[in-house]
Formats: C-alpha cells, structure tokens, sequence
C-alpha cells in the first residue's frame, strides 16, 4: 500500500498535468471499488475545473470551482493514469501498465485539451468518493486521522501527552492513524532503525531522548523519500518519468539476514511479526 511519500508524488504529478483542466465526460465501468459507486454523484463532476489537489494521509482531495469535491484513496494497487494524444503516463507507484492493463479501468474522466485522467484498480480495494466542502472535516475516513508527521503539530508536547501511562510497542503507536496519519510499515520500520529504537519496545520505556529523534528523523526520512520519488518496490514511474529510489537506501525495510549497514556494527537485520506485519530491525543497534 502506498504510504505519505508515494501518495504525496502522485498528487505533486496530478498538479502539474491535470490541475486548470476542466472535467467534460465521467465514465463509470463498474459498479464497486471498495465501496458502491454512486453515478449520480460523480457526474455531476461534469463541467467542474480542477483547482487543485492536495493530500491528507494517504488520501487524495481534489478540488474544484465550486463546493463539491473528490476524495480519493488508492488501497493497494489503485492508479491514476493520464491519457495524452493516446500514450499512457504513469502518476503511481504501483506496477507497470501492462498490455491488458484497460480491463483494469474503472473510471475514465474526460478532460479538456484531449487528456483523459484514468482510474486503474486491479485489486478494487481503494474509493473514489464526492464530498461537501462543508462537511469535509467531519467526513468519517479523515476526522480521526492525527496530525500530519511534516507538521508542526507532530512535536514533543503532542507525543508526551499521548502515551503517559500507555503500554503499548513503539511500532504499533508509530502505525496508528489516530496517532500520527500517513506512515506505513515501511518508512516505520526506517524511522526507528535511525532512532535507534527497537520496534517492540514499550512506550511507556521510550526515553525524552528517544522521543525527540523518532520525530525528527520521521521528518528526515519523509522529505528525503519524497525528493526521492517515493520508494519503488515495483517499478515506479510518475508522469514525468521519474523513478521511485528511496527503496536504495533502505535500512533495515526488507533486508533480513543482511549485514546493518552503520558502520562498526557487525550485526545482521532481524525480521519480527509485530501486530501480524514483518518488522526489520538491528538487535544491536536498536535497543
């Protein structure tokens, strides 16, 4: 599933090819995603210009000249694609566009100056929903979400106050929407490797020290995948034919029974299941 990094590239590559762009036909080519599409809401889209698109968590918002908006989340192997003089550019991180990838095309959105935005699920497990402007802060998928990890919001205060007298492991609390919105298992996994943190300690254990480098290298990691393209564990491309590469600089993510890669340390990665996901970990140096 994507995570902040991956979303946030695809809402950047939207920007730059879709925003201005006005919505002339919405064509639906299945009655489910996720969740049952509702046609009648979505073409109303029709005749609507796209202001801008902006990211909460790993959610998508478009928004438009007037007060209805769309709301977007890519579940495991949802994409965007952008039809242009019939060549297909990529905006997601997910696989490459194979040949019979057009059976996989559920909603077509019919743009002005001959583009076409395409939504491609093979799995179906993401949405697309119309929102109220008005009623977006109380929609139920992002009214719980905590505060976005690049923001100032996630600081010290924040996080003392929410885990005093908690027991819970440091890596399910990092994991926790309602916590802190947008980190995944990968960047999670990288964010504790350099805090050295060990994953399954318990909160109530996490030093003022510990705390303060879990915040700030969850920002370095964030911006630096971001400026990366995002990490391609498959082929990544957005529209611009960048390359995911933040996976090339992965730690600890995925690399159980190699060598850690700090140097003097002589340990290998260890691949735990914590909360039924595999967690990477150096026993030495994260403790």
């Amino acid at each position: 599933m994507p995570e902040l990094p991956e979303v946030e590239v695809v809402k950047k590559s939207l920007n730059r090819n879709i925003k201005t762009l006005t919505i002339k036909k919405v064509i639906i080519k299945t009655k489910k995603l996720r969740y049952l599409i509702n046609k009648i809401n979505l073409t109303k889209l029709q005749g609507k210009k796209i202001i801008n698109i902006k990211r909460r968590s790993k959610y998508l918002i478009f928004y438009f000249d007037q007060k209805i908006l769309l709301l977007v989340h890519l579940g495991m192997t949802g994409k965007f694609l952008i039809k242009e003089k019939n060549k297909l550019k990529k905006t997601s991180f997910h696989d490459t566009i194979y040949k019979n990838t057009s059976k996989h095309n559920h909603i077509i959105f019919i743009l002005n100056k001959n583009k076409q935005l395409i939504y491609n699920d093979i799995r179906k497990f993401g949405f697309i929903k119309t929102v109220n402007s008005k009623k977006l802060s109380k929609n139920l998928h992002l009214k719980f979400l905590g505060p976005e990890p690049l923001s100032n919001n996630f600081n010290l205060n924040y996080f003392k106050k929410r885990i005093l007298k908690r027991k819970r492991k440091i890596k399910d609390l990092l994991m926790d929407q309602k916590f802190v919105s947008g980190l995944g298992n990968i960047y999670v996994n990288e964010v504790l490797y350099f805090s050295k943190v060990n994953p399954s300690k318990n909160i109530f254990k996490i030093s003022l020290h510990e705390i303060k480098n879990i915040i700030k290298f969850t920002k370095i990691v964030l911006k630096k995948s971001i400026k990366e393209g995002g990490s391609s564990i498959k082929n990544f491309e957005n529209s611009d034919g960048k390359v995911g590469k933040y996976q090339q600089k992965f730690k600890v993510y995925n690399r159980a029974n190699q060598s850690c890669k700090r140097v003097k340390c002589k340990s290998f990665i260890r691949r735990v299941i914590i909360s039924n996901r595999s967690t990477f970990f150096c026993p030495d140096c994260q403790k």
